[in-house]
C-alpha cells in the first residue's frame, strides 16, 4: 500500500498546531480563574479553588507528594524539605553549624541572619529547579525545621538538632530562625517553617515509633510546650509537625487535646499541621491503638492534621468518607490550610509579582554566605580549658605543628545530619594549615580510628613538633537520628558519655611526648571531658561546625577571634546523676532542676579576656502583672584583647514546691574592646515569671521574693537584685 507522506506531515502539523492552540487557550482560561487573581483575599481564592476540585483531587493534595491537577494548571508539589542548618539534601547550599552549635552562639540576631540566608538559597534553588520543571523532594519551599524539642537528657542522640535544654533559649533561637526563614514581606512568605516534633519528643530514639511519653500538665506547659507556643503566638510560624510518640496515651498526630484544644483553640494557630513521616502508620504498626486505617485517617483530619508525610491519608480518606467517618466539609477544612500556605508562597501567582523571583545561581553559597558560616562557627566554639593561657598560639613561638586525630581531616564531623553540600567545606587540618602559613611546618596524620586501641599514627612526628592539635570526638554516625546514626550502638542514642576509647588513649600517648597538646572535640552533646582533661593544655568544643569549621577553629586557636561560645546544655559528670532515660519528669533534669556537681554548667564558656559587671540601672519595683521590667548593667572588658561577652539573665524563684533552681530569662552577646565597656539592657515581661498552677489549671504569678541574677553562666553570677511580688497581682 502506498502512503501519501505529504498528507501525513500536513495532518501531524495541523494536529500539533491545534493542540498548541488548545493548550495555550486552556492556560489563558486557567489564568483568569478567581483563585489565580492576587487582588482577591486568600480566603476568597481558597474558597474558589476548593469549589473547583473534585473529592478525589482534594484527597490527592493531602499527602506530601501532592499530585498535579492538570485541568486547572496546578503542578505536582513535594512538601518535604529540610533546613536545619542550611538547605539540606539538595546539593549545593551553605552549610552552617549544626543547631546545637548555633544555640551555643547565644546570638539570636546571628540566628536570624543565618535563617535569612537559608531562605534566600531556598528560593534561588526553587526558582532554578522549577524553571526546568523539576518538582522534586528537597527542592520545595516548605521546610520541616526548626527542631524545638527540649534536649532533656544527653543520651538522646538527636539532641544535636535542638537548641539545647532550656525553654527560653530554645524559644529565642527558634523565633529568630522562623522570622528569618519566613521573611518580612507583608504579602508573601519567603519560605514556610515547621516547628517539630509536637510534642514531648526527645527519646529514646530506638523506641520513638511506639513510645508513650507520660508527663503532667506542669512540666508539659513550662518545659515541653513553651517554645512551640512562642513560635505560634509571637513568631507566626506557618506549620507544626506532630510527633511519632504518644503523649499520655494519645498518639500525637490524632490527639485533639494537643492539635485542636491547645494548638488551634488556645494558641490561635492558623497554619497547617504535618505528620512526622510515617507517624499515622505507627498508630497501627507500633502503638497498636487500632488496625482501622480509614478510622486513623479520619481521626487525624478531625484532630487537626492537614498534611500526611506518608500515603495513609491519600489511600484511606475516600474509604473513610464512604463509611461516613469524615465529611467532605471536614476534608475541605483540612485542605484549606494547605492551600493558604501555597497562596502565601505565591504558587498560584504570576512569578513577576513574587518579590523573590529574581534570586538565582549567584545567591547560592556565595562569598557573603560563606563568610556568615565562618562567623557562625567562630561564635559557636566553646573554650573549656586554657591552662596558663596557652591559647591563643603565637606563630613566632611554634615553628612546627602536628595536626592529627580521626576527625582532623574528615568531612562527617563538619556537616552533621540534615546537611547540604558545598565546595567550600574546610576540614580542621586544612583550616589550621592555611592559618599557620607557609613558614610553619604543619603535618597531618589520622592518628587513630574509632575502634583500635593499640595502633596509632603520627606519634613520632608529634614528639618532634613544637605543639600538637588533636581533633577527636564523635561524629553524626555515632549519635543522631536512628537511621542516620548507623554506627551508634543504641539506635542513635548514646549508651555512655565516654569519648571513643582510642581517642582518649591517643591523647594519653601524646602527653608522654612532653609537648603541648590542644584538643579540639567534635560532638553534638555532653561528653566526658574529664577523661582527656589531664592530657590537654587547652580544650575547644567545636560541635559540628559546618563548612567553615576548619577556618573558624583556626581563627580561635591563632587569636584572630576570642572565643565566646556558651554551653546550651549541662555537662553532667555521669549518667548516674540523672533519672531514668524514659522518664519525662523534669525533676533532677537540666540546670533548671539539677543542683549537683557537674563538669561544666549551662551557659559556661571561657574567653581570652576578662569581664567585670556593675549595675547601671537596677530593676524598679513591680506594680502590675502587665509590667515589663527594664534594667541594665555595664560590662567592662578588663583584659588585654577585644572579645565578646554573653551576659545572661537568670531568675531565682520563691521557695515553693516544684519551682526551678533558676531559669534563663534573657541573654545578650556583645563585643567589647579591651579596656572598654558596654551598657547591656534587659527587658523582662513579668508574665515570664508565671508558673502553671495544677489546681487552677492556668498560669499564676506567685507572691514572694524573686532574685534577678546577671552573670556569665548559670553558676557564675556577678550581680543580684531582689524582686518582691506582692499577693493579689494576678
Amino acid at each position: 500500500m502506498q502512503i501519501n507522506t505529504g498528507n501525513s506531515v500536513r495532518y501531524l502539523f495541523i494536529l500539533f498546531a491545534f493542540t498548541a492552540v488548545f493548550s495555550c487557550q486552556h492556560k489563558e482560561e486557567n489564568d483568569l480563574l478567581p483563585f489565580r487573581n492576587p487582588a482577591l483575599s486568600i480566603e476568597e481564592r481558597t474558597k474558589d479553588l476548593l469549589g473547583r476540585l473534585t473529592l478525589e483531587e482534594k484527597v490527592s493534595l493531602l499527602g506530601y507528594r501532592s499530585k498535579a491537577v492538570e485541568r486547572l494548571g496546578i503542578p505536582a508539589y513535594n512538601w518535604w524539605n529540610e533546613a536545619l542548618h542550611g538547605v539540606a539534601r539538595a546539593g549545593l547550599a551553605t552549610v552552617f553549624p549544626q543547631a546545637i552549635g548555633m544555640a551555643a552562639t547565644f546570638n539570636d540576631s546571628l540566628m536570624y541572619a543565618v535563617a535569612d540566608v537559608i531562605s534566600t538559597e531556598a528560593r534561588a534553588k526553587y526558582n532554578l529547579s522549577t524553571a526546568m520543571d523539576r518538582r522534586l523532594q528537597y527542592l520545595g519551599l516548605t521546610f520541616w525545621s526548626p527542631n524545638v524539642n527540649i534536649f532533656r537528657d544527653p543520651r538522646w542522640g538527636r539532641g544535636q538538632e535542638t537548641y539545647g535544654e532550656d525553654p527560653f533559649l530554645t524559644a529565642s533561637m527558634g523565633l529568630a530562625f522562623v522570622k528569618g526563614l519566613q521573611g518580612d514581606d507583608p504579602r508573601y512568605l519567603k519560605a514556610a517553617a515547621a516547628a517539630k516534633h509536637f510534642a514531648v519528643h526527645s527519646g529514646p530514639e530506638k523506641g520513638r515509633h511506639g513510645f508513650n511519653a507520660v508527663v503532667d500538665e506542669k512540666d508539659l506547659r513550662e518545659t515541653y510546650l513553651y517554645a512551640f507556643r512562642k513560635l505560634v503566638v509571637e513568631g507566626g510560624i506557618e506549620s507544626i509537625m506532630c510527633a511519632y510518640n504518644r503523649l499520655n496515651g494519645l498518639p500525637c498526630c490524632t490527639s485533639s487535646p494537643l492539635l485542636t484544644d491547645i494548638l488551634r483553640n488556645e494558641w490561635g494557630f492558623n497554619g497547617h499541621v504535618v505528620t512526622d513521616c510515617g507517624a499515622l502508620e505507627d498508630i497501627y504498626r507500633f502503638h497498636k491503638v487500632t488496625n482501622d486505617t480509614a478510622a486513623i485517617a479520619a481521626d487525624a483530619l478531625r484532630a487537626g492534621v492537614n498534611l500526611d508525610c506518608s500515603d495513609l491519608l491519600q489511600t484511606n480518606l475516600i474509604k473513610a468518607y464512604e463509611r461516613k467517618l469524615i465529611s467532605e466539609e471536614e476534608i475541605d477544612l483540612a485542605l484549606s490550610a494547605l492551600l493558604r500556605t501555597q497562596f502565601k508562597l505565591g504558587f498560584f501567582d504570576d512569578k513577576k509579582k513574587v518579590p523573590f523571583n529574581n534570586l538565582g545561581e549567584n545567591d547560592v553559597n556565595n562569598e557573603k554566605h560563606v563568610q556568615l558560616a565562618r562567623v557562625a562557627a567562630q561564635q559557636s566554639i566553646v573554650l573549656l580549658k586554657n591552662s596558663n593561657n596557652i591559647l591563643p598560639l603565637k606563630k613566632e613561638k611554634y615553628g612546627s605543628i602536628m595536626v592529627l586525630g580521626a576527625n582532623a581531616g574528615a568531612m562527617d564531623p563538619m556537616v552533621a545530619n540534615y546537611h547540604g553540600m558545598s565546595g567550600n567545606i574546610v576540614t580542621f587540618a586544612e583550616g589550621i594549615t592555611k592559618a599557620a602559613g607557609p613558614a610553619v611546618a604543619v603535618q597531618y596524620d589520622q592518628g587513630s580510628d574509632f575502634n583500635d586501641t593499640t595502633r596509632f599514627g603520627g606519634l613520632w612526628h608529634a614528639g618532634e613538633s613544637d605543639i600538637t592539635i588533636a581533633v577527636i570526638g564523635l561524629t553524626p554516625v555515632y549519635e543522631g537520628e536512628g537511621g542516620d546514626a548507623f554506627l551508634a550502638a543504641n539506635g542513635g542514642d548514646k549508651l555512655t558519655l565516654d569519648l571513643p576509647a582510642p581517642h582518649v588513649i591517643l591523647l594519653r600517648e601524646l602527653r608522654k611526648k612532653n609537648k603541648p597538646v590542644i584538643a579540639v572535640i567534635t560532638a553534638g552533646s555532653n561528653v566526658d571531658i574529664s577523661s582527656i582533661e589531664p592530657y590537654a593544655d587547652a580544650i575547644l568544643l567545636a560541635w559540628y561546625p559546618g563548612e567553615q569549621g576548619g577556618n573558624a577553629v583556626a581563627d580561635i586557636i591563632f587569636g584572630n577571634v576570642s572565643p565566646a561560645g556558651r554551653l546550651p546544655v549541662t555537662f553532667y559528670a555521669s549518667f548516674n546523676d540523672l533519672p531514668a532515660y524514659d522518664s519525662y519528669d523534669m525533676k533532677g533534669r537540666t540546670y533548671r532542676y539539677f543542683n549537683g556537681n557537674v563538669q561544666y554548667p549551662f551557659g559556661f564558656g571561657l574567653s581570652y579576656t576578662s569581664f567585670d559587671y556593675t549595675w547601671e540601672k537596677q530593676p524598679a519595683e513591680l506594680k502590675s502583672v502587665d509590667d515589663t521590667l527594664s534594667f541594665s548593667v555595664r560590662v567592662s572588658n578588663t583584659g588585654s584583647v577585644n572579645g565578646d561577652e554573653v551576659a545572661q539573665l537568670y531568675i531565682e524563684y520563691p521557695n515553693l514546691e516544684r519551682m526551678p533552681v533558676k531559669e534563663l530569662k534573657g541573654f545578650k552577646r556583645v563585643n567589647i574592646e579591651a579596656g572598654g565597656s558596654r551598657e547591656v539592657q534587659f527587658k523582662l515581661p513579668v508574665a515570664e515569671l508565671k508558673k502553671w498552677d495544677m489546681d487552677q489549671k492556668k498560669w499564676v504569678l506567685y507572691p514572694g521574693q524573686y532574685i534577678i541574677q546577671i552573670g556569665s553562666s548559670s553558676r557564675d553570677i556577678k550581680l543580684n537584685s531582689p524582686l518582691i511580688v506582692k499577693p493579689g497581682l494576678n
